[in-house]
């Protein structure tokens, strides 16, 4: 009786962008985005490095898309709901998205381009706020308000992430010594430490605070407007321009100068070009402008 056949070897899942974004969304998450680079992608893909050239074009390209991977998880927020309750959901699920991905804010501020992710991620903002009464120029100031806080994260002033570890001891000759040349300094870091001595601040309750007043603030924009209290103060660039009546007579004289002057220099060069036998007379190319009676 024949012998059955050995079962094949299981096949390898096909290489396709998707699983190239997922191994570097993984690499970077692990060991920060400093560590990805193609050649550890590659070898983390169990693929050779030129590879996968066939699904990405270069880093860039790698950037670009793991930023998309990491706005795609950030959950929408649905119609219907008040817009600061809603708004206010979707930024904490962004925060949270990226807390699990503490390279993400750097990607994404550097890159240049809207991808589609970022335009669905920003049309569902621009949602939230139109559904919710704002005017479209609302919306703009809403929008540069907010600032980085629409995808989850601030813009630190302070790196405070741990350093060295001291002793209480050690902290508190520490503070000693700075309260006498920087004695506010010393105050706040004293009093928002929630640890011995000199420490951080929690991230989280300071966003969600932040977070709550500018919407807050925003609220009490939107009701300004519909009561006609707020003043638009618009820039001096974003003026009207001029009416053509208001252009001073000498103005236009000085323009009328320079076109005639520009019109002479390009005859006498016309004339040069053809040689003498090919002379005609002047074209006309243009008429001074005659200033608004």
């Amino acid at each position: 009786m024949a012998s059955q056949a050995e079962p094949s070897a299981m096949p390898r899942t096909p290489l396709s962008k998707e699983r190239v974004l997922q191994a570097a969304v993984s690499l970077a998450d692990a060991g920060g985005i400093e560590s990805l680079s193609m050649r550890k992608l590659a070898q983390e893909l169990g693929v050779e490095a030129m590879s996968l050239y066939n699904h990405v074009r270069n880093k860039d390209d790698v950037l670009d898309g793991i930023a998309d991977v990491v706005i795609g998880e950030i959950d929408i927020a649905a119609s219907g709901a008040d817009w600061q309750t809603a708004m206010r959901r979707q930024v904490l699920s962004a925060r949270t998205v990226l807390l699990r991905h503490r390279w993400a804010p750097r990607v994404i501020e550097s890159r240049t381009g809207m991808s589609p992710a970022i335009m669905r991620y920003f049309e569902s903002v621009l949602r939230i706020f139109r559904e919710g009464g704002f005017s479209v120029d609302q919306t703009h100031h809403a929008l540069h308000v907010m600032g980085s806080h629409v995808l989850g994260f601030t813009q630190e002033l302070f790196d405070d992430s741990p350093g060295l570890e001291s002793s209480p001891e050690a902290a508190a000759i520490l503070a000693r010594e700075m309260a006498n040349e920087y004695p506010y300094i010393t105050e706040m870091a004293l009093a928002v430490s929630h640890g011995e001595g000199l420490g951080g601040c929690d991230d989280d309750l300071e966003f969600e605070l932040a977070l709550d007043l500018i919407l807050g603030g925003l609220q009490k924009l939107q009701d300004m407007d519909a009561s006609g209290e707020r003043i638009e103060h618009r820039p001096a660039h974003a003026k009207e321009p001029p009416s053509v009546n208001d252009v001073d007579p000498l103005l236009w004289q000085a323009i009328g100068d320079l076109r005639s002057a520009a019109t002479h220099v390009l005859d006498v060069l016309d004339s040069q070009r053809e040689g003498p036998q090919q002379r005609a007379a002047p074209v006309t190319r243009g008429r001074r402008p005659r200033a608004p009676g």
